[in-house]
């Protein structure tokens, strides 16, 4: 597999044009089902009670990926605090007698009680983003990707895909997109994937292992408590 390095020198190297072309190939429109804002499988339903509290346990949160400068800008848009804004990603934590213990690499949006972004809004039927002009670029190219080691594949296995990018399960695929549209999808594509390989080679440099009880994350900044705040390296 080639290095991280030769990853991201390829990502910088990425045509937006051929990207474009390559959306409007696969086609898209956002329905605004807010299938990929919500939580999977089994989401909280409209009943009350009990059936609603087994729902959301039996549903598989949303996970969407967040930079650390992304949860800073989010914060100073809506004077939101960092828990309000972000969460450890689950994967590598465990639940214990006395707490979620364990390490993990990125962060996540945070979730509502049900497991949905805490930024998703509905209205008989249709979502809404609340932070829609400053959301992270992981919302902003969903449902594509694009195929570099070292990126995400967000929500499953690529279902199409063209030149270099890869679309993922989604409702809107298919439909016609303006070239304009598609440009701009293409150039946020471009970025995320420089943006995923920057992170993960600064994580690499800064990660330190660590004994710590609790929950540790490990992003391009050093390692954090859950609320963002650094641990001092001893």
């Amino acid at each position: 597999m080639d290095s991280l390095e030769s990853e991201l020198e390829r990502a910088r190297d990425l045509d937006v044009s051929a990207l474009a072309d390559a959306v409007e190939t696969i086609g898209f429109e956002c329905t605004r089902c807010g299938a990929c804002c919500k939580a999977g499988e089994t989401a909280c339903g409209e009943e009350d009670g009990d059936d609603r509290e087994s729902d959301a346990a039996d549903a598989e949160p949303h996970t969407a990926t967040v930079f650390p400068d992304e949860i800073r800008e989010l914060q100073s848009a809506g004077d939101y605090d960092f828990r309000d804004v972000a969460r450890p990603m689950p994967y590598g934590i465990e639940e214990t007698p006395e707490g979620p213990q364990g390490e993990t690499f990125e962060w996540a949006l945070q979730t509502d009680d049900c497991g949905d972004c805490t930024f998703y809004a509905e209205d008989d039927g249709i979502g809404a983003c609340t932070v829609h002009e400053d959301r992270p670029l992981i919302c902003r190219t969903y449902p594509f990707s694009v195929a570099l080691g070292g990126t995400s594949q967000p929500m499953g296995e690529a279902v199409d895909e063209a030149g270099m990018v890869r679309a993922h399960e989604c409702e809107g695929l298919g439909r016609n997109i303006s070239r304009a549209d598609a440009e701009e999808l293409a150039a946020a594509l471009k970025e995320r994937a420089v943006r995923e390989l920057e992170e993960a080679i600064g994580v690499r440099e800064n990660y330190r292992p660590t004994e710590r009880d609790g929950v540790v994350v490990h992003d391009s900044e050093g390692q954090k408590r859950p609320d963002g705040t650094p641990i001092d390296r001893e």
